[in-house]
């Protein structure tokens, strides 16, 4: 599948990587690799900030919708609780993440550095193709992972773009991909 990506594609891939390991996070979701797509230059970075897309207003909705305790309350959970009676049993900080350095051993007593993509991650880069097909082409770039992104459905990345006040359908994306990609011909 990835012979068809771009050189930008591939870079956004490699960098949704690092974006999640500067979050802390574990596995490579949707989020992050639209995250990655501002750093590309590429026609999805055109297509987000005409949207009113600004990378720091998403990154911070990205963090800012990681709150567990939020969704645990909802469920009648209380975290303070949970964490209370874990460090009771099992000590201070047991459920505090491994620091960077702690990672990056476990990683290489594993023997991987790279982290793996999440459910949702993967059906991007699958609906990604679907959408280079769909225009017509017969490379994946930057766009088609924006669109891929867009698909329907509540996805971590389609809920930081409404938390950072940006509205953008797949069908309004997909029109202005076209309309970019021919002002760049």
């Amino acid at each position: 599948m990835f012979e068809r990506f771009t050189t930008q594609a591939r870079e956004v891939v490699v960098a949704a990587q690092a974006v999640a390991r500067d979050l802390g996070h574990h596995e490579v979701g949707d989020q992050h690799l639209l995250l990655a797509l501002f750093g590309t230059g590429g026609v999805a970075a055109a297509v987000l900030r005409g949207a009113g897309a600004d990378l720091p207003a998403v990154r911070e909705a990205v963090v800012r919708g990681e709150d567990p305790g939020e969704a645990l309350s909802a469920l009648g959970i209380d975290l303070g609780e949970v964490r209370r009676r874990a460090e009771e049993v099992f000590g201070p900080g047991a459920l505090d993440r491994p620091s960077r350095r702690q990672r990056g051993r476990l990683g290489r007593w594993f023997g991987t550095d790279h982290l793996r993509f999440t459910a949702p991650a993967k059906k991007v880069l699958e609906q990604s193709l679907r959408e280079a097909q769909s225009l017509g082409h017969g490379y994946l770039g930057t766009e088609h992972l924006l669109l891929g992104i867009l698909a329907p459905g509540d996805s971590a990345a389609n809920r930081a773009l409404r938390r950072s006040g940006v509205v953008l359908d797949r069908e309004t994306a997909r029109a202005a991909v076209v309309e970019e990609l021919r002002r760049s011909a």
